[in-house]
């Protein structure tokens, strides 16, 4: 991301909150997907970030529908989402003034905050930890879905929502993505593909200090400029961070074996394959050198911007799996703060299939 004198809060909005006229889903639509998730049922929505898969997160029962639809682990934390006039002290113990400085510059968008939660709140949103994560999605078609259903709940409505995918595998960018993985199970409201294209930033301030426990849109950078200090980033080594939405080894994968490696490490694989055997290559194209045209390599330019990377990616891996091929090798991005959402989402692809190579 260029660097910014000031974040911009909504930018990744696709249009002003209430500006019915403009969503790609009728009122009636998302009355019908509130009142589901009202009874308790399930509603996949589009967010800028992925779709998500949407349940009533002051049920309990309507959580662990979640939990099942997707084969997550029940230790496994979900994001709940808010609608723009919702009020997250409802949710937690204590908002920190930081926290509330970061919603007023983030939210809405791709920023999630985890905060000790209320005691009211059941845990089954946070895997049974003290902590939940809360965040308020910038697409108007998601804004429309929580305010319509927070009026249901007094205004304290609130919509657990994970990656509407089977656990483990790639991310949902649009409403036939979803389709894709439940078929006719699960009903979904099409707001068109996500802006965003990679889940959201989640950042810890459960702790007293801010700790980046997911990288996303949201760059710690944007975060120190509204903090007046930077978050520390994950290493590996924070053994009391709580556990968070997308942040196991493996995880994001397709079903094609992966391997993310630095180009140099990507040649020779290329070299030694199989007769007639038919890879994916994902490089930038000023690095493909003699094997964009390569008999058996099926050549992806990768795009050079990280967010127009980023918009790509989870589709991108959806096609590479209908494409015939035995295995997609992805050169690794520079090791850069612009890129470090990306390789995050690809180091965890590719983690899925380590012990195969």
């Amino acid at each position: 991301m260029p660097d910014q004198q000031k974040p911009a809060a909504n930018a990744t909005s696709a249009s002003p909150p209430g500006a019915a006229s403009a969503l790609p889903v009728s009122a009636a639509q998302i009355e019908h997907a509130a009142a589901l998730l009202d009874a308790g049922g399930l509603v996949a929505f589009p967010t800028e970030t992925v779709y998500g898969l949407g349940g009533d997160a002051g049920n309990p029962d309507a959580v662990a529908r979640i939990y099942a639809a997707k084969g997550r682990p029940a230790n496994h934390p979900v994001i709940v989402h808010l609608a723009p006039q919702g009020d997250p002290n409802y949710w937690v113990e204590h908002l920190p003034a930081e926290a509330q400085r970061l919603i007023d510059a983030f939210w809405p968008g791709p920023l999630t905050l985890i905060l000790k939660r209320a005691a009211h709140i059941h845990a089954a949103v946070s895997g049974g930890q003290d902590s939940v994560g809360l965040r308020c999605p910038s697409h108007p078609v998601a804004q429309a879905l929580l305010e319509a259903f927070s009026a249901l709940r007094s205004g304290h409505g609130g919509v657990a929502a994970p990656s509407a995918n089977r656990f483990g595998h790639v991310s949902p960018t649009t409403a036939q993505h979803v389709r894709d993985e439940f078929g006719s199970a699960i009903h979904v409201l099409d707001g068109g593909a996500s802006d965003v294209g990679i889940e959201s930033t989640i950042l810890d301030l459960s702790r007293g200090f801010p700790a980046l426990l997911r990288p996303g849109h949201v760059t710690p950078q944007d975060i120190a400029d509204v903090l007046g200090e930077a978050p520390r980033l994950p290493d590996g080594s924070d053994a009391t961070a709580p556990r968070a939405s997308g942040t196991l080894k493996a995880h994001y994968a397709p079903r094609t074996p992966l391997a993310l490696l630095p180009f140099g490490e990507l040649e020779p694989l290329l070299a030694v394959r199989e007769a007639g055997e038919r890879v994916a290559l994902v490089a930038r194209a000023s690095r493909a050198g003699r094997w964009a045209d390569a008999e058996g390599v099926y050549f992806v330019a990768a795009p050079e911007d990280p967010h127009a990377y980023a918009r790509e990616l989870y589709g991108l891996l959806r096609a590479l799996d209908r494409a015939n091929v035995t295995r997609i090798l992805i050169e690794k991005l520079p090791d850069t703060i612009e890129w470090i959402a990306l390789n995050d989402r690809l180091g965890r692809a590719a983690a899925a299939f380590e012990a195969q190579r």
